[in-house]
């Protein structure tokens, strides 16, 4: 049976983390971890009261501060690598990505097959609640900035809800990631692309969050969309060649 881990980094989600947990076990084989970012209002307590509920399927890994969703993940992609699981997940706390389509995602990287599936608000039409004009605007026409720069075929290319396959990761060499925000998610999306790996869209709903505080600014999203372009110039000088090979 394939092992798998939903990555969920967290700062601030009290409203939100005991049901997201509770969701994602209820759909059978997954595991979870949590990477906590020193939250003050108390989210790392519930993660570790639910584990001596969900003792061998719930893990959080806390740091000292808030530094930065790709930093997150990073973190917990090691970890799973370390801990042998065969694919891994990257969600939200917030209900944004709804947990019923983790399995879509699942299927997507061992029915097509795929290297890596992404839950795609825009491969079949505009599938997004809850937004303000603005803000579905800015994020469908910068997926589209994005595309137009870098090359790359996917369009929601700003995604967070993705499933990768383990070697996926372990052909990625971390140290060479650069943006810890935003950016991170059409970082990684490039570098799998550029190592060829095969990249699948799974068409998904995204709804707003109704519980908490968006972590989502126009300034954090400016700044992924503007480092495209330095992302872009480091390209033409990068050897891309995946690491871990046998």
């Amino acid at each position: 049976m394939d092992k798998k881990l939903v990555v969920i980094p967290t700062y601030n989600e009290k409203e939100n983390i005991e049901n997201i947990i509770r969701k994602v076990f209820s759909l059978g084989d997954y595991h979870i971890l949590v990477v906590e970012d020193n939250s003050p209002d108390g989210t790392a307590a519930i993660v570790k009261h639910l584990m001596t509920e969900f003792s061998d399927r719930l893990f959080i890994e806390e740091r000292k501060g808030k530094l930065g969703l790709g930093t997150a993940y990073i973190h917990g992609f090691k970890w799973a690598l370390d801990k042998k699981y065969d694919y891994i997940f990257e969600m939200d706390a917030d209900f944004s990505h709804n947990p019923a389509d983790l399995d879509r995602l699942y299927r997507a990287c061992v029915d097509t097959p795929a290297d890596l599936a992404v839950g795609s608000r825009y491969c079949n039409g505009v599938n997004i609640l809850n937004w303000p004009m603005s803000r579905l605007l800015m994020s469908y026409y910068g997926s589209a900035y994005v595309r137009f720069i870098l090359g790359i075929p996917i369009k929601d290319t700003t995604a967070g809800f993705k499933c990768f396959r383990a070697e996926t990761l372990n052909a990625i060499d971390f140290s060479k990631i650069k943006h810890i925000g935003y950016g991170f998610q059409i970082e990684m999306k490039f570098t799998v692309w550029k190592l060829k790996f095969k990249i699948v869209e799974v068409p998904i709903i995204f709804s707003d969050r109704t519980e908490g505080t968006s972590k989502m600014s126009s300034g954090i999203f400016k700044e992924a969309i503007l480092g495209v372009i330095g992302l872009k110039l480091r390209s033409f000088f990068r050897k891309w060649e995946r690491i871990n090979q046998k």
